[in-house]
């Protein structure tokens, strides 16, 4: 049998004239071999399409818009995985997304936050954070939910931009040094003004005391919603402070409450 040449190509095979038998079934073999690459071809394409799907970028400065989108979509995947399983207090998305795209808005780097819980909100602000080049302080008094946060926070990988702490903040937030351009209280209601106090002084012009649950007084004294009492003392002091600019962010139906320090 004579000597003949056999290109294969992406989409064609090319043969050359075949009178034997045996060129007939190796015709045939190459055939099957080359729809067989075609068809892995198209489905190693297909498997590196979804891979390179990023995650949802939010309104403004949302999720998904920094540079390492491998990071990126690990933090967003563990959100999404989790949407439903944040109880003991966490706060709600909306929250989080909104002290995330303070974060970002601001440039802020050195974040206090009183009160873990099992770490929903201090993933969010540690994911603001990793791309400012800051880091959080985050406080939690009560051990099983210290420990679930730890967990979150290393499936979330975020555990490097996060120095959380075990401890009573009431000790703990008159002894950090500061300075903060970021506070986040979210701990209890009745030591809200105690914590404002302890902290206002260690904040940076321009920085950020943001309050959740926060809701104006009724008459008579009492919070504007169930359960929260103190928070409607909070509100008559942090504006009432001169320095302050106070107001309550549109996004958030849990009362989350923005104050930024104009002066000192």
């Amino acid at each position: 049998m004579p000597a003949e040449i056999v290109e294969i190509h992406a989409d064609k095979i090319i043969l050359g004239k075949r009178e034997s038998f045996m060129a007939q079934k190796i015709t045939s073999n190459i055939v099957l071999l080359a729809a067989l690459l075609v068809f892995c071809g198209l489905q190693v394409k297909a498997a590196v399409c979804l891979c390179e799907i990023e995650p949802k970028t939010g309104a403004g400065q949302g999720p998904g818009i920094g540079t390492d989108q491998a990071f990126d979509l690990k933090v967003k995947t563990f959100l999404n995985n989790h949407i439903y399983s944040w109880q003991d207090m966490n706060v709600p998305e909306a929250d989080g997304q909104a002290l995330y795209d303070l974060i970002l808005k601001n440039q802020y780097k050195k974040a206090l936050e009183i009160g873990t819980s099992t770490g929903h909100s201090a993933i969010w602000m540690a994911w603001a954070l990793s791309k400012t080049g800051g880091r959080l302080i985050t406080i939690e008094i009560d051990e099983g939910r210290y420990r679930q946060a730890l967990a979150n926070f290393k499936e979330a990988g975020l555990s490097a931009y996060i120095d959380a702490r075990l401890a009573d903040a009431h000790r703990l937030v008159n002894d950090l040094p500061g300075p903060f351009d970021l506070v986040f209280i979210d701990a209890d209601k009745d030591w809200y003004v105690n914590y404002a106090r302890a902290v206002i002084p260690k904040l940076e012009i321009g920085g950020c005391l943001a309050a959740h649950n926060v809701h104006a007084q009724r008459a008579g004294g009492r919070g504007y919603r169930r359960g929260m009492m103190g928070t409607g003392e909070y509100y008559d002091f942090i504006t009432s402070q001169p320095g302050f600019e106070t107001s309550m962010h549109p996004a958030s139906r849990s009362g989350l409450s923005i104050s930024y320090k104009k002066k000192g």
